[in-house]
């Protein structure tokens, strides 16, 4: 039940009665006026308990990825999980049990190990939007902390399917009305390829594109 929803890309599901009934009696799921896991609580312990091994056995410091003036430095951070990705995708994501799901499990535990110094991580996902949403609230003043300035970045990450430029129109423009909801400053968009005839030189990419009055990042995993 839990596994379609955080990948939130199949949208034409048949699930039994007895397990909807099931999940929605333990409070996770709600199913009107669509199946989605049931609060905001949910939405952030679940994927956190999925990945947590994961987390904690990742190598990676918030300190790595700050400029000078204690914001994050998003190119840098996505590069580096770029490179992350490639190398250690495969089996990483062979360790959970969600399969479907992975890529944005991954990168989830690849941004909450760094955030645990500070930031927030809030999560937007569920059945049929074909996407997952992120925003992330990292405050620039140490001592000042949530109550100072904060910066915001939107993060939306999606599965390529078939040919990049059908999917990019709409997921830019889904990207900066999730910015805009957000008050983010700054917006990412992240494909993952799954086709394994691709090779990776081809997957692993990055190039801004305007949309509107403003500049999306748009990466590829």
């Amino acid at each position: 039940m839990i596994e379609p929803l955080i990948g939130a890309e199949r949208t034409e599901l048949q699930f039994p009665l007895d397990d909807l009934q099931y999940s929605e009696d333990l409070g996770l799921i709600t199913r009107k006026p669509h199946i989605h896991i049931s609060n905001r609580i949910y939405r952030e312990v679940i994927p956190r308990e999925l990945v947590s091994v994961t987390q904690d056995t990742m190598v990676q410091e918030s300190q790595w990825y700050q400029t000078k003036d204690h914001r994050l430095e998003m190119g840098k951070l996505l590069r580096a999980f770029q490179q992350f990705f490639r190398e250690n995708s495969e089996s990483w994501i062979e360790r959970f049990e969600y399969k479907e799901a992975g890529p944005q499990l991954l990168l989830q535990a690849f941004l909450q190990r760094i955030l645990n110094s500070g930031g927030r991580l809030h999560r937007e996902y569920g059945l049929g939007r074909k996407r997952t949403d992120l925003l992330i609230e990292w405050p620039i003043d140490p001592e000042k902390g949530m109550y100072g300035v904060v910066q915001r970045i939107v993060l939306e990450l999606k599965i390529q399917r078939g040919k990049l430029e059908t999917q990019l129109p709409a997921a830019l423009s889904q990207t900066l009305a999730y910015a805009d909801a957000a008050g983010a400053n700054e917006a990412h968009l992240i494909f993952f390829n799954r086709d394994k005839d691709v090779q990776w030189e081809d997957k692993i990419w990055h190039r801004l594109e305007p949309w509107g009055e403003r500049t999306v990042d748009v990466w590829g995993c």
